[in-house]
């Protein structure tokens, strides 16, 4: 429709006051920036000129055009100089990871990477660990951070710490009772004789608790699965069933107010989370790595804040 160019034009024939200084700055004849001015008039279907008085002055649709595409003008200017300025990250980074890290270290991520790359924009996904995976290898995001088991062929992975796995109850119902159920260690029979809630079916942790709940002299396991945890969270909380869960995740705010972690023998204790942090090197090295770099500062941190 227009151009740039166009743009720089109109201005200086307004600062000059007419089209013969406009064609002076640019070694044109006044005959061709009066020509081009026309063309854009036409293919904008608006008069940007008005030419009946001795000075050239801008009509009102007139101002309103320059003044839109001044702005457009700016944006460009501004972009060139952000992308092109040495040094740090730039533009939008695309995250994706999964809701225990959400619950855990994400906020301090994004606040370091905001802090070293002020220049940077995020574009976040929350989701499972296997679709992160597809996503990271179709090139969908430029880094994620997920579980291990889920990582596409060709991917680096910086590894997190482990995030251990709890069964917890409903606090309240364990308040109302009274029995000393949660101080009671659990046994694999009393686990299966409950509702359990917990991650998404064909995840490790779900295949996991489905292999440990198998046994023939155990009771058939009445299991749910979510990809939401936050939603398998309210409903332990308010008594639908008892969950497994990620510990650091159930014991932060605003969670661990209303569950209660359950003691449970050892045959009913199950992996820890192997989290880590993926990206594809041909294509997102510098922004994996400095992701990586503070993800790992940032489960330091959330550690040591919960020791």
């Amino acid at each position: 429709m227009f151009e740039l160019k166009d743009v720089e034009i109109l201005q200086d024939i307004v600062r000059a006051g007419g089209f013969r200084a406009a064609a002076l700055k640019y070694g044109l004849s006044q005959s061709a920036i009066s020509n081009r001015v026309l063309a854009l008039e036409k293919r904008l279907g608006i008069q940007l000129f008005d030419r009946g008085k001795r000075q050239v002055r801008l009509t009102p649709v007139g101002r309103r055009f320059l003044e839109e595409a001044q702005r457009l003008s700016a944006a460009r200017d501004r972009l060139v100089q952000e992308i092109t300025r040495p040094g740090g990250l730039s533009g939008t980074i695309r995250i994706g990871v999964a809701e225990t890290i959400v619950h855990t270290i994400l906020s301090e991520l994004l606040n370091q990477l905001k802090h070293a790359h002020q220049r940077v924009r995020f574009e976040l996904s929350v989701d499972t660990s296997r679709q992160l995976g597809a996503a990271l290898a179709d090139d969908r995001l430029d880094v994620a951070i997920m579980l291990r088991e889920c990582v596409p062929n060709g991917a680096a992975v910086v590894p997190l710490s482990p995030q251990p796995l709890g069964w917890y109850e409903s606090a309240a119902a364990s308040s109302a009772s009274g029995d000393g159920f949660s101080d009671t260690p659990l046994g694999l029979r009393d686990l299966a004789a409950r509702t359990i809630v917990t991650f998404p079916k064909a995840t490790p942790p779900f295949r996991e608790l489905e292999a440990i709940l198998a046994a023939p002299d155990l009771p058939q396991p009445d299991l749910h699965g979510s990809a939401s945890l936050s939603t398998v969270i309210h409903l332990v909380a308010d008594g639908f069933g008892i969950g497994v869960l990620p510990v650091r995740m159930a014991e932060a705010d605003p969670f661990r107010s209303g569950i209660r972690r359950l003691r449970v023998e050892e045959a009913a204790a199950l992996s820890a989370l192997r989290f880590v942090v993926a990206y594809m090197p041909e294509r997102n090295r510098e922004v994996g790595e400095e992701v990586a770099a503070k993800a790992l500062a940032c489960d330091h941190n959330d550690l040591e804040n919960r020791s």
